[in-house]
């Protein structure tokens, strides 16, 4: 019995670590998505929000009629530089993983979208800022482009002092596989321990 206790108390610790690993979801621009003239502009929405190493950013938009160009640097980003972008995504539902902390720019690709303010700077926070407050349920990632591993350029300095934000509010909450997980574990300590 002693190595079934074993077992389910690995099991417990593994799918713990495995839940506490994960990131969560931001939609840009909630509900409206990637959009011309947002009702919110889009660097106010992610100031709003908390972006962590392992979170995904997530643009919904009319496939064919618009895209997302992550730009290398804040000369890029404010100059619309479209040229030689890092990812040109779309598919008008372009994912993004977080794999590392610094500042990320994406702009709009289509014609003078960005130049009209369709553009958004989002600062991911250092693995070793406190942790957030209030934070929704965290989700599985599925396949998105994971971000370069070259140090970030500076960010602008307005964005560079962000202070603590309230819970992110278009963080989506999809509970369904980290509470199977969970539920899980949860079974296996109750029958291994």
């Amino acid at each position: 019995m002693d190595s079934l206790s074993f077992v389910g108390f690995f099991f417990v610790i593994f799918f713990t670590f495995l839940c506490s690993s994960q990131g969560y979801k931001f939609y840009v621009g909630g509900k409206e998505g990637w959009v011309l003239n947002p009702s919110e502009s889009y660097n106010h929405w992610a100031e709003r929000n908390r972006f962590q190493v392992n979170d995904t950013i997530v643009f919904k938009y009319n496939k064919g009629s618009d895209s997302v160009l992550v730009v290398h640097d804040k000369d890029d980003y404010f100059k619309c530089n479209k040229t030689k972008p890092i990812h040109h995504l779309k598919d008008g539902h372009s994912k993004l993983k977080f794999t590392r902390p610094g500042a990320f720019y994406f702009i709009s690709g289509q014609g003078d979208h960005c130049e009209k303010g369709q553009k958004v700077l989002v600062v991911v926070m250092s693995p070793n800022h406190h942790k957030r407050q209030k934070s929704p349920t965290p989700t599985p990632s599925s396949s998105p482009v994971t971000t370069p591993a070259q140090p970030p350029k500076e960010a602008p300095s307005a964005v560079a002092s962000i202070s603590p934000a309230p819970a992110p509010s278009a963080a989506v909450v999809d509970v369904s596989s980290s509470v199977l997980v969970w539920v899980f574990s949860l079974i296996m300590a109750v029958v291994f321990l």
